[in-house]
């Protein structure tokens, strides 16, 4: 038997606003969404982003607690250099919190990093 990586899946205390914020990074839910305790948008290569509602999890994990600070790494990949900075300046503009604002990083690449609505650090990147 053979396990195969098919979903990311993070937990979110409020699902309209997750999926404001990850639609504007151009992930696509279903429409009507925003009444739904959990969502998925397909990715490429047949993968698929999902959102919970902390209440899903906790349905099957009364023990469940949100984590102290971001515990998942997610890194959406841009045209360009310029794009992270629009990207960028259009979230943060749009009221999303930043943690890091764009800066050329050593490897090669033009970084920036925002909050989404729950905390979890969201990175936006292209090469140089």
């Amino acid at each position: 038997m053979t396990a195969r990586f098919d979903a990311l899946g993070v937990v979110v205390a409020d699902i309209p606003r997750a999926l404001a914020f990850y639609r504007r990074l151009g992930l696509e839910f279903p429409e009507g969404a925003e009444s739904e305790q959990h969502v998925e948008a397909p990715l490429p290569g047949g993968l698929r982003f999902m959102l919970d509602a902390e209440d899903v999890v906790r349905s099957f994990d009364p023990e469940w607690q949100r984590p102290n600070g971001s515990s998942i790494g997610l890194a959406f990949l841009c045209d360009s250099a310029a794009d992270v900075d629009e990207v960028y300046a259009e979230l943060t503009g749009a009221g999303y919190d930043s943690h890091k604002e764009p800066w050329d990083a050593v490897w090669g690449m033009r970084y920036a990093q925002v909050r989404d609505p729950d905390g979890h650090v969201v990175d936006l990147f292209a090469p140089l």
